[in-house]
């Protein structure tokens, strides 16, 4: 077994290990909007459920170089987002959204994804997504970093659920038919696999 002190890495040593070994990692693809009105969309695996009651979401946002990226900046000025789940079948075209754009070029544009109107906030969905999740910011976080910091942690509600209907069974959601995919270290994803049931002691 061995033993390593992260302090004693560097940050890209580090990374490599977080991300070998927290794994499959669920995939949110977040719609923004930038002061002058453009359609942002960017994919973040460092996502994952905080509460049910109310609904909330978390987002850790790497900054680059110390500046805030697009996204983060875009959701602690109009405290609107739209968290959309990457499936099997919009996977590739979110990838395309990755790529780094100024700010006021639309990655749903380059993606060719198809914008929808939200019920409840002012930004947008897409239609491709089987679900989306319209949140409003509750809080944010500034993490990490000696000088100054590396991350914004959102923490976001959702306000409105939008769920495919061929999907949406009894209160639930139908796991084989929603395809989530997930992230690996690299360039590597993952489809759900095998699928075994355990129950919890009472």
């Amino acid at each position: 077994m061995r033993t390593i002190d992260p302090s004693l890495n560097t940050e890209r040593e580090n990374y490599k290990l977080l991300i070998g070994s927290i794994i499959p990692r669920p995939i949110a693809f977040v719609t923004s909007i930038t002061e002058d009105g453009t359609l942002n969309g960017a994919p973040f695996s460092y996502f994952n459920i905080v509460t049910a009651n109310p609904p909330m979401i978390s987002l850790a946002i790497q900054r680059l170089d110390g500046r805030r990226k697009d996204t983060a900046r875009n959701i602690l000025k109009s405290k609107e987002f739209v968290v959309h789940i990457v499936d099997d079948l919009n996977v590739e075209k979110v990838n395309k959204t990755a790529a780094n754009l100024a700010s006021n070029q639309s990655e749903i544009e380059i993606a060719h994804l198809t914008p929808i109107k939200s019920t409840k906030i002012s930004v947008p969905g897409i239609k491709e997504a089987k679900v989306r999740m319209e949140c409003i910011l509750e809080q944010s976080l500034e993490l990490g970093g000696n000088d100054s910091p590396v991350c914004d942690f959102i923490i976001g509600r959702a306000i409105q659920f939008h769920i495919d209907d061929a999907i949406y069974e009894n209160g639930r959601i139908n796991q084989v038919g929603l395809g989530a995919v997930s992230r690996l270290a690299g360039n590597d994803y993952a489809k759900i696999g095998e699928v075994f049931t355990l129950e919890r002691p009472k």
